[in-house]
């Protein structure tokens, strides 16, 4: 049986925004013709936000927090907590001290049942704020990366991925997007749907996982646009 699972942010939202009205209307017939399934990032209020009641609904389920907190139209299946260790706690905080970006946007470390979401910019009432700079900033200096890469060094228990365009998602090991899969079967046909498939993204874990089971096909896709147009391939 075919089942597809669709990344949210970047893949049928613009990143951070709701989704497009022409492109909601397509892809609601579509939850309703299918078995859909969104895992994400974000928290259940955030992915309401972005997808609407309607979608987050009609999807068989909807996977928050990278898979850690589940939901069944509005019925929580199951949730996973996390304490940020201390330690790690104190390591982002002197990150944010020792980067050079120059803007700061409210809160920097976003907690999340079964882990965190770490931005150098932050996060407030305004999330557009500042955020040009820092994904252009970003790509020039590879901060993100870096920021990633030194955790791994040194906390190698944890899970960590680039998330959306200013953050960095962090967990315990294993609690990423690949973790979902627990509720499919080899059986089952796959076809998922990211904007983060490249080794590091927070969407990579799931794609590998289930091109090297042989479970389905993982898309990278640029955005909203380029997902439906796959779509309208599984119409004919």
């Amino acid at each position: 049986m075919k089942k597809f699972i669709f990344d949210v942010d970047g893949t049928i939202t613009p990143s951070r925004k709701k989704i497009v009205h022409e492109f909601w209307s397509f892809f609601l017939i579509f939850c309703r013709n299918n078995d859909v399934y969104l895992v994400t990032g974000s928290d259940r209020e955030k992915t309401v936000e972005q997808v609407g009641l309607d979608i987050f609904y009609t999807a068989k389920r909807v996977y928050n927090c990278s898979g850690s907190d589940a939901y069944e139209k509005d019925q929580n299946v199951y949730r996973d907590d996390w304490e940020l260790p201390k330690d790690v706690d104190m390591h982002l905080n002197d990150e944010l001290v020792f980067s050079d970006f120059p803007l700061r946007n409210g809160n920097h470390i976003e907690r999340r049942p079964g882990g965190v979401n770490f931005s150098i910019l932050g996060r407030d009432s305004n999330p557009m704020k500042g955020r040009k700079e820092y994904i252009s900033w970003d790509k020039i200096n590879g901060e993100r990366d870096y920021i990633a890469r030194r955790l791994l060094y040194n906390f190698p228990d944890l899970t960590v991925a680039l998330g959306g365009q200013t953050g960095i998602d962090i967990g315990p090991k294993g609690a990423d997007k690949s973790q979902i899969l627990r509720d499919f079967s080899k059986d089952d046909e796959i076809h998922f749907f990211g904007d983060r498939i490249e080794k590091g993204g927070n969407d990579h874990t799931l794609a590998m996982a289930i091109v090297d089971n042989r479970m389905g096909t993982a898309y990278n896709v640029e955005d909203w646009r380029e997902t439906r147009t796959i779509l309208e391939g599984f119409q004919h």
